[in-house]
């Protein structure tokens, strides 16, 4: 790799989006486990 080189950073947008995926992801485990309560709770 020559000192020239840029450093090997993702663009923001794609940090920004990767957060929100992240984010998305927690969120959507969250919805699971309370609807596997709900379910269970019936």
């Amino acid at each position: 790799m020559l000192w020239s080189d840029p450093e090997n950073e993702p663009p923001k947008e794609l940090r920004d989006m990767q957060d929100m995926l992240r984010r998305l992801g927690v969120l959507v485990a969250l919805a699971m486990v309370l609807v596997m309560i709900v379910i269970g709770t019936r």
